[in-house]
């Protein structure tokens, strides 16, 4: 039953994929942004547009110490196993996860398929460390690119946004495709990055969308993204939509093909005041 769920969460998954056909020049890149995407709703700039102006830089503070989840976090990844994980691969087809784990991390084999939970969650409070190796070379999206994927849909891009240039709402901390961070505390490569993700899951009633999902964004201790509203599943190149869903699904972690660690992933289910 799990695996058939997977199967039709990858089907929409597929649409979130980059087109295979490049723009022409003229309409832009993924440097410099683009020109000939559509209008964000609610918004007077357009997908990935080039005219939008990028987040100031700003140093974030001294690295956070690295201490213990809470008692009663799920701990994704405790630096030693996979355990909590399985690989997807387009199509979705699942596989035991071939990711390396060593030294406390783990890190991405490009093109060996995106983490996916083995267990489901909706509102939560979500902790991820990532760092872009050192060595790791590309520009715009083609640098260090993953993604924190709460329910295998809203995407809060991983990218090395410290020195690399792209377009504003695809850079580090941004929900992609929808909205940039406040301000760009991004650290360097070889370095850790800390994401501390507080998330409102959408509400569906039938097909209709009667909530949109929230999400507020930490990152290396500096709010970026406050109570924003989601605009729907991520996308390259065109407006997001919703797609109605179950009120809790798997959180995943995207292999763009490219090198990336993760360490140190826990989450909490938020659950209503007052709730024993």
């Amino acid at each position: 039953m799990k695996i058939l769920i997977l199967i039709a969460l990858a089907a929409g998954l597929a649409a979130q994929q980059p087109a295979t056909t490049a723009p022409p020049k003229e309409a832009g890149d993924d440097k410099r942004g683009y020109t000939d995407t559509p209008q964000i709703p609610g918004q007077k700039w357009k997908v990935h547009d080039a005219a939008r102006p990028r987040p100031r830089k700003m140093t974030p503070g001294l690295p956070l110490p690295n201490e213990a989840p809470p008692s009663d976090a799920v701990v994704l990844f405790n630096g030693k196993d996979l355990s909590q994980w399985v690989a997807m691969l387009r199509g979705g087809k699942t596989q035991e996860p071939q990711w390396k784990v060593e030294n406390g991390y783990m890190e991405i084999v490009p093109r060996t398929g995106r983490l996916v939970t083995k267990e489901k969650f909706g509102d939560c409070q979500l902790h991820v460390e990532w760092m872009i190796p050192k060595d790791v070379q590309g520009a715009g999206q083609s640098r260090g690119n993953s993604g924190v994927e709460l329910m295998m849909r809203y995407e809060v891009q991983v990218l090395e946004s410290s020195e690399n240039l792209t377009y504003a709402d695809g850079q580090a901390a941004s929900i992609y495709g929808q909205w940039p961070p406040l301000v760009n505390v991004s650290r360097p490569q070889g370095e850790w990055n800390i994401y501390d993700i507080f998330f409102d899951a959408p509400r569906f009633e039938g097909e209709k969308l009667v909530k949109p999902g929230y999400v507020t964004i930490v990152h290396n201790g500096v709010l970026v993204n406050h109570h924003q509203a989601i605009l729907g599943a991520a996308v390259h190149r065109r407006v997001a939509k919703y797609t109605p869903h179950g009120p809790e699904e798997p959180l995943s972690l995207q292999d763009h093909g490219q090198t990336v660690r993760y360490r140190n992933i826990w989450i909490r289910r938020l659950k209503p005041y007052d709730e024993q």
